[in-house]
């Protein structure tokens, strides 16, 4: 009899233990739905702050408050610079603005990313591409690091920065005279 006991009590055993492990398994699930809703909610968040600052970063760089083009006295070399900036009162603060191209305006006026692209832009041995601009200025080559470049690109061939020979193929500004139809 008492062996018929022990096997009793080892399957009441068991199956307590069965009970407890499934009870356990439950409260995890839980816990794991309950986090799962939090890593969404928080990937969310993270998407929406990341589309706001890249959304903000365009506006900001589209805006321009209207600005004087000033004397900024000699440069290093003797020169008379003409400057975008001085003299003229910042409506806005915080802005990276891109000038329009004056003559005797040197890249040194732009925002650096900019400066960078008109730098890559001058360097390179013919037209080229926003996809082959961005590695070389740091980025990762992603389509919204392409696509936000290639707008960049096209707000330096507005303000006379660079010439855009055909679509998409970018080239340093000619010098602009009178008659040039992208002359600011």
């Amino acid at each position: 009899m008492e062996e018929g006991w022990q096997m009793g009590s080892l399957f009441e055993e068991l199956e307590a233990r069965e009970a407890a492990a499934r009870a356990r398994v439950e409260e995890l699930e839980a816990e794991l739905a309950e986090l799962s809703g939090k890593l969404e909610l928080a990937r969310e968040s993270l998407k929406r702050l990341r589309i706001t600052r890249e959304t903000v970063t365009e506006v900001l760089a589209e805006m321009e408050p209207e600005m004087p083009v000033a004397d900024a006295g000699p440069s290093r070399s003797g020169e008379r610079v003409v400057s975008a900036y001085a003299g003229a009162e910042r409506q806005v603060i915080g802005v990276l603005t891109v000038p329009n191209w004056q003559p005797g305006m040197m890249p040194d006026v732009l925002p650096s990313v900019y400066r960078d692209i008109v730098e890559v832009v001058a360097d390179a041995p013919g037209p080229i591409r926003a996809k082959q601009i961005v590695p070389r200025i740091g980025l990762p080559a992603e389509t919204g690091k392409i696509e936000g470049t290639r707008s960049k690109l096209k707000r330096l061939v507005e303000r006379g920065w660079l010439d855009e020979e055909a679509p998409g193929l970018f080239t340093p500004a000619r010098r602009r005279t009178a008659a040039s139809p992208n002359s600011r």
